[in-house]
């Protein structure tokens, strides 16, 4: 038979590459951002982990969970759809290798009448249909529609990345395929600074991450300095540019 791949699913805030990076048996790491606080910059262990030599792929095992209160604290709040894609696009265009979904009712596969191992409101059976898993499998598709295992992260082309809070822009560009994806979580102004790529056709678009449908906004002969505006703005208006390069 074939060989299974392994690797080792740590703690909250740990990594395999704390322990294993270098053994044999470990084909892949995998971190645990956790569920510990709102905004987690989960993007820059997944950078991180990238670096390490020799090379193996690398995914955030364990994000905020959809459902889950923050810190573990009904009185925090809880994470939300929105929650799960932000940690989603912003590791996705860190290089990582994949990424999982989870929610905090269904591992623990909560119902009325039953006692939650951890603060649980909704029934299992009715969590397998929140928004978030319908959309990881918008971006599941999305990616495989595209080259992406040729993207490199590259913040080098964003002139302003968002700052470091909710609303930090991500950009990834593969010049081997032509295409760049820009995330921005909060539906913040885009300003792309393109260099190799002023002069060019480019076709752009629109990418909905909470239903997953693509608009058509192209094509563009792209200036040194490019700005493009998403639809709409505020938490819960995450929106993901796609800009493909045209021959000819």
């Amino acid at each position: 038979g074939g060989r299974n791949l392994m690797t080792y699913h740590p703690m909250g805030g740990a990594c395999s590459a704390d322990w294993f990076h270098n053994d044999a048996w470990l084909d892949f790491n995998m971190f645990q951002s956790g569920h510990s606080r709102a905004n987690e910059h989960n993007h820059n262990k997944t950078l991180a982990v990238r670096m390490k030599t020799p090379t193996k792929p690398v995914l955030d095992g364990e994000p905020r969970y959809e459902d889950h209160p923050i810190d573990w604290k009904p009185e925090n709040g809880w994470f939300d759809d929105w929650d799960v894609r932000q940690a989603a696009y912003w590791s996705m265009l860190c290089g990582a290798a994949g990424h999982t979904y989870g929610n905090h009712n269904i591992w623990q596969m909560w119902q009325p009448g039953r006692g939650p191992i951890s603060s649980a409101r909704t029934p299992w059976k009715t969590a397998v249909g929140h928004p978030g898993s319908q959309q990881m499998g918008h971006m599941r598709r999305l990616f495989e529609s595209l080259d992406w295992q040729s993207l490199e992260p590259y913040q080098a082309i964003l002139k302003n990345d968002g700052g470091n809070g909710a609303g930090h822009i991500r950009a990834a560009l593969s010049t081997h395929a032509g295409f760049a994806l820009v995330y921005t979580p909060m539906g913040k102004t885009i300003e792309l600074e393109l260099g190799d790529w002023t002069g060019m056709n480019i076709q752009a678009s629109w990418f909905n991450p909470r239903n997953g449908r693509k608009t058509e906004i192209g094509p563009f002969k792209i200036d040194n300095l490019h700005t493009f505006q998403p639809p709409s703005n505020g938490r819960g208006n995450d929106w993901l540019l796609i800009l493909q390069r045209q021959e000819g």
